[in-house]
């Protein structure tokens, strides 16, 4: 038995764009996880109920968040670990992004069947060198999720900016850290330690 089949491709500039998006809730983007809707290569996550693309990573990109992994991991307590680039689940926020480094509670396997939330992280980390300004807007979503504290290292303008003290309406503090400062990584309200500016920027 032969079976017919339609084929087509996308055009690359449509004609018509309709401005009513879907936005879907944390339970269907996991549920369209779960049954394999998204391949491989769908470099994605959910923020403010919409579906996004993710920016590559470049060569400096990837470099400069194995260093900061790195010098994290080497003063983390044995109760937390490191997730990099693994879904963080913001359900006030209708967001499950995946950010560049995570601190969260515990170890792995204590995620095996859910994504940790705020209430398991210590830190959040974006590495920007060509998209400053959206990570900047994430801040908005990781403090008013309750996320303690977001590093944004702004390869751009060679500084390290820090969040803390979230609220509903963004972070009450804000930092601008260059080189010659030490960025303080503080778990569970106490101060572990920190990694030099200068260390973590190329």
């Amino acid at each position: 038995m032969s079976t017919a089949t339609t084929t087509g491709s996308i055009p690359a500039r449509p004609r018509w764009i309709p401005s009513s998006l879907y936005r879907m809730t944390v339970e269907k983007y996991e549920s369209l996880i779960a049954s394999g809707f998204f391949g491989k290569r769908d470099d994605v996550h959910l923020i403010n109920g919409y579906v996004v693309n993710r920016m590559a990573e470049s060569p400096l990109h990837g470099a400069v968040g194995e260093a900061i992994r790195l010098a994290i991991e080497a003063i983390l307590r044995a109760a937390w670990h490191i997730r990099s680039e693994k879904g963080l689940c913001i359900p006030s926020q209708i967001s499950v992004p995946r950010p560049d480094i995570a601190v969260v509670r515990g170890t792995p396997r204590d995620y095996l069947a859910r994504y940790p939330e705020p209430a398991d992280t210590a830190l959040v980390v974006e590495v920007s060198d060509s998209s400053v300004d959206d990570d900047r807007a994430m801040a908005e979503i990781h403090a008013a999720g309750g996320v303690p504290i977001y590093w944004l290292v702004n390869l751009i303008d060679g500084q390290v900016e820090v969040d803390s003290d979230p609220g509903p309406g963004g972070y009450r503090r804000h930092e601008v850290l260059a080189p010659g400062h030490v960025p303080r990584v503080v778990v569970d309200g106490v101060e572990i330690g920190g990694t030099a500016v200068a260390d973590i920027l190329p």
